[in-house]
């Protein structure tokens, strides 16, 4: 099937990227903010490490099971229904979390905030695709995908404890959490539009052919392919995040404040590579900068893993290692998988991608890593991580190339195994 869009919008466009780039952020910041309050919290609710992991274990695994399913609802029920209902939702969990007495409420109130954000981030980035010009998808997504890095892993950090110094505990900071989140909600009901092809079908046709498009996923290669490497994406960069604080302090005997310093470069690292990486995959192509950042990454953790007790050296190769490592997840849950989703399953396809990955890298993994510490060391742990992302660099080797400059053709192509699907648009004057 080939679709002929003479015109398109870019002002609507602008108001897509520029609204769903603000709600991911805040779904990054609402997700992190506990991992800085949770210091003091620790004191009050009388936690400990262990159920630190369990909390963010429990969201992870929520939000990559809600992806799977709610970004194929978000195919047959339409886009604007689903963001405005999860934001809502996750906005009014992060407040609530300042309500909560102890571990079992807390465990409950993240559990189902997890379940939240997962229906809101593929459906979100297929809602910028779709409002996209196919060459400047990547760059879109890209920058959508990366307010996640940098105001849950940047900003949230330096957020928190400015507050801290101004409000009377950190029941407050949770509760003011939630103002954003509304205000972004009530602007997506004022301004975003539904697609026309999920407006205007029918919930019994929808239905009806459901069945066999969804198999049409794992029909698709560059689908399975995207989920595999983007669990080893999220097996690197999650286990670091996780495991590093305790490695530079404990192993190589750094200052707290030193550790911060060198942790903030996950977020801007981060940020930087969802942008660059998705941006320059619209004109190299999405294979040859997927390899590159698989290679990169694990070289920049190698060079990481041996290096000193040198705050500024560790700063940079920890940015590189982010850098790459997040930027290749934003661009498999972005760009590959929207251009392999079979027509009218995109929010389907990120779903999948993005899902497999939090269950795995967001759930399993730190869990894992931890084991490894717990035996052989916490310098281990690095060279699980290092794994994940040599397995991913192998894996996107076979990725069929599906950008549209790279192709040659303004379309923009999606393989769905069997067959190309062709959504060509006609380059406006103005764009």
């Amino acid at each position: 099937m080939t679709e002929w869009h003479l015109e398109h919008d870019t002002a609507y466009e602008r108001k897509t990227l520029i609204l769903l780039s603000l709600g991911f952020g805040l779904v990054g910041l609402d997700r992190w903010i506990i991992a800085p309050l949770f210091p003091f919290m620790m004191r009050d609710l009388r936690l400990g490490y262990q159920e630190l992991g369990t909390l963010i274990g429990v969201l992870g695994l929520a939000w990559g099971v809600c992806s799977i399913v709610m970004g194929r609802l978000a195919d047959r029920i339409g886009h604007k229904r689903i963001l405005v209902g999860a934001m809502v939702a996750f906005s009014l969990l992060s407040s609530f979390s300042g309500l909560a007495s102890g571990f079992g409420s807390l465990l409950v109130i993240r559990a189902v905030m997890g379940f939240a954000e997962g229906a809101f981030t593929p459906t979100s980035v297929a809602a910028v695709g779709e409002a996209s010009y196919p060459t400047r998808r990547g760059l879109n997504q890209g920058i959508q995908l990366s307010m996640f890095s940098l105001m849950g892993l940047g900003f949230a950090p330096i957020l928190v404890t400015q507050l801290l110094r101004v409000v009377p505990s950190w029941h407050w900071i949770f509760a003011l959490s939630a103002i954003p989140g509304l205000v972004i909600a009530w602007l997506i009901v004022v301004f975003l539009r539904d697609t026309e092809r999920t407006a205007s079908a029918s919930a019994a046709d929808v239905v009806a052919a459901d069945p066999t498009r969804w198999a049409d996923l794992f029909k698709s290669r560059n689908v399975v392919l995207a989920m595999v490497a983007a669990l080893c994406s999220m097996a690197g960069i999650f286990v670091v995040s996780a495991m590093v604080p305790n490695y530079l302090i404990d192993f190589l005997h750094l200052a707290p404040q030193d550790m911060g310093f060198v942790m903030s470069a996950i977020g801007f690292g981060g940020v930087s590579g969802a942008i660059f990486l998705s941006g320059i995959s619209d004109f190299i192509g999405r294979r040859p900068v997927a390899v590159s950042a698989f290679v990169v990454a694990t070289a920049a953790l190698y060079l990481f893993s041996i290096t000193g007790p040198s705050p500024i050296r560790l700063f940079v190769l920890l940015f590189i290692v982010a850098f790459f490592s997040l930027g290749v997840l934003g661009l498999l849950t972005g760009p590959v998988a929207t251009e392999a989703a079979p027509d009218g399953f995109v929010a389907s396809a990120v779903g999948l991608v993005s899902g497999a990955g939090e269950v795995f890298g967001g759930g399993f993994a730190p869990v894992i890593a931890g084991a490894i510490a717990q035996r052989f060391g916490i310098e281990s742990t690095l060279l699980f991580a290092m794994t994940g992302l040599v397995t991913g660099a192998l894996v996107t080797l076979t990725l069929i190339e599906t950008a549209p400059r790279v192709r040659r053709s303004p379309c923009s192509v999606r393989s769905d195994g069997e067959s190309v699907v062709i959504d060509c648009c006609v380059q406006p004057r103005k764009q």
